[in-house]
């Protein structure tokens, strides 16, 4: 689903009067999710630090709506000292022999996630929405402003995700962003959401 360049302010005209009901929603999915899971993120948080030395939270540089930088918030997968590499310099390999114990099984389970309600409850993300980019992905982010995505807020989960996850050119995953973008929509966002929750179920995980 790869898409031409657009218009960047033809997107909002078509669903500019949707975004703040979506934040709406965003708080309220996310407070929610937060005190429902409240139980489960104090398990997690132990035994993050009963496997291996260091803080639960790991904050890593993204970058948001309008391309300006913030901090996500996932539980720490990674041991103490793990290099700052790029990411297309991270093998399989390499990220194994610094993954915790802990961290395999919440990447698997894709529970590393869950802090991420607090950045929807911030306003530095939203439920649905392109993934966002790390900071040093700078073609991901150019392209991204070039297409005017980067005037939605980056989401936990996007089309891009539950229509191939990260098995996919950079182009293909531009073009999925683009028209979550076109198309932005409570059908759009429903639709991202329950396929995410079928992913999850069946232990594919969303990255």
């Amino acid at each position: 689903m790869v898409t031409t360049a657009t218009d960047p302010a033809a997107h909002a005209g078509r669903w500019g009067w949707y975004l703040p009901v979506k934040r709406v929603l965003d708080v309220i999915g996310s407070a929610a999710a937060l005190v429902i899971l409240s139980p489960v993120w104090l398990v997690i948080a132990i035994a993050i630090r009963v496997d291996s030395p260091g803080p639960t939270i790991f904050r890593q540089r993204r970058i948001g709506r309008f391309s300006r930088p913030f901090q996500v918030w996932k539980f720490r997968t990674m041991k103490v000292g793990t290099p700052n590499l790029p990411s297309d310099a991270v093998t399989d390999e390499l990220r194994a022999g610094y993954t915790t114990r802990v961290g395999r099984l919440l990447r698997r389970l894709t529970l590393d996630e869950i802090p991420q309600f607090v950045n929807v409850l911030r306003g530095d993300m939203s439920l649905v929405g392109p993934r966002p980019a790390l900071y040093n992905q700078d073609d991901l982010i150019r392209m991204r402003h070039e297409r005017g995505i980067d005037r939605v807020r980056p989401g936990m989960t996007g089309l891009a995700q539950v229509e191939g996850r990260d098995a996919m050119a950079l182009e293909e995953k531009v073009g999925y962003d683009d028209a979550y973008v076109r198309d932005l929509s409570p059908a759009m966002d429903a639709r991202c959401l329950i396929k995410t929750v079928g992913i999850i179920l069946r232990g594919e995980g969303v990255n």
